[in-house]
């Protein structure tokens, strides 16, 4: 029976024209991965998964496993889509740097410079342990663009009181979300530590309407998803791709159990219906094989299939290591942070067989991607599970994902 089911997987892998031969993979290794995620799927950790690997320009890998709504049991496709949540962040980087390269922004400009209502922040020098209490000053400096793209601004992880259901109802525009976010303290002094913050990279996103003249959806589509062929992207979700959108779980008394309107974008079957916030933080929906021409783009050097996105000076701009010594600086040992993509740093950040310089990022529902330049690899782990976990899933891909090189 597991002869048979490898055989299977290694005819769908041919089917949709994968060449391990080209990609320099072990086919047998590569079998066994969504052999693997399947474990997961049969003990109840996950509802389904799609995964795939790409290595010099070549397609290893494409699977998928479980199921897409486990209610109905529809299966799993490889072209099922996904609330890729902090995935988003990256693309909104690179839209800033098209941006950069054409002269309209410096990515040291002050944030008050593309938005007049960030001056005259306040920073928070002291607070009461209950935080009801607190005393403000003003910061050193003003908060740049870098410090958005590093996490390293000050600005808030979270909404503040009185729209903590922003990213649940997505009804407010982007526009008056940030200028709201604008007129919280700082949390302390630009430059000097790292926090993530989702408020940060939605700032990001408004500076792209004000620069470009467009909503940020618009540009991103315009400038990214249409010269990549990046088809199944999108920030709102239209009536004919609703049944290949994945619904999400989460683990509860042991179970997976749908996921209700209390998650990141709202209740997962109601597909935002209405939204009118597009969340450059992590609004976006995609698939494995977008993704794919995406991060094949950046391991290009900014170039996918004749269209350049962006200068391969920007990438490696984007890419390398931009916190430093700041410690912590990522959400696990190992990593930094360059301009919105994670970067592993040290070894640490290689314990699922990642380079160093390996640069990437994940996402609340279980997602992750990376490319790894020293080896000529993409990877893909996509999944739909709210409430946290281990990442173990995504961690054992990665490494099986390693593992399998045979050059």
């Amino acid at each position: 029976m597991k002869k048979l089911f490898l055989a299977v997987l290694l005819a769908g892998s041919a089917a949709f024209g994968a060449d391990t031969t080209k990609a320099g993979m072990d086919a047998q290794r590569l079998a066994k991965i969504p052999e693997r995620m399947k474990a997961f799927v049969d003990k109840g950790a996950i509802a389904g998964a799609v995964m795939l690997i790409e290595r010099h320009g070549v397609v290893a890998s494409l699977d998928a496993v479980g199921y897409q709504d486990l209610e109905s049991k529809k299966p799993m496709r490889t072209d099922s889509i996904f609330q890729i949540m902090s995935m988003t962040k990256p693309v909104t980087a690179t839209g800033v740097m098209i941006l950069m390269e054409e002269g309209r922004l410096a990515l040291s400009d002050p944030v008050e410079k593309h938005l007049p209502e960030f001056r005259s922040q306040w920073m928070i020098e002291s607070q009461s342990a209950d935080g009801k209490s607190r005393k403000l000053k003003r910061p050193s400096r003003a908060i740049t663009i870098r410090d958005l793209l590093t996490h390293t601004s000050g600005m808030s992880g979270a909404p503040p009181e009185g729209a903590k259901e922003i990213y649940q109802r997505m009804d407010m525009p982007l526009k008056d979300a940030v200028a709201m976010f604008s007129q919280q303290p700082l949390d302390f002094e630009p430059g000097a530590k790292w926090q993530y913050s989702n408020a940060g990279i939605a700032t990001l996103g408004r500076i792209i309407e004000v620069v470009s003249d467009q909503s940020y959806e618009k540009f991103i589509e315009e400038r990214i998803f249409r010269p990549l062929g990046m088809k199944d992207s999108f920030f709102f979700a239209s009536p004919e791709r609703l049944d290949r959108i994945a619904m999400v779980y989460k683990i509860e008394n042991g179970k997976l159990k749908r996921s209700g309107a209390d998650i990141l974008g709202g209740d997962p079957a109601q597909y935002r219906r209405g939204a009118r916030y597009p969340a450059p933080e992590f609004g976006l929906y995609s698939t494995a094989h977008d993704l794919s021409l995406f991060y094949q783009m950046m391991l290009n050097g900014g170039t996918y299939n004749g269209k350049r996105i962006i200068s391969k000076a920007s990438v490696d701009v984007a890419t390398q290591l931009h916190t430093g010594p700041i410690e912590p600086a990522g959400h696990s040992p190992g990593m930094g942070y360059g301009l919105a993509w994670t970067v592993v740093r040290d070894a640490p950040g290689t314990l699922q067989s990642q380079s160093i310089g390996t640069f990437g990022h994940g996402g609340a529902f279980g997602t992750q991607g990376w490319i790894d330049p020293k080896k000529d690899m993409v990877g893909v782990f996509l999944i739909q599970r709210s409430g946290g976990g281990d990442n173990s899933e995504s961690k054992v891909f990665m490494s099986m994902a390693a593992s399998a090189i045979a050059d």
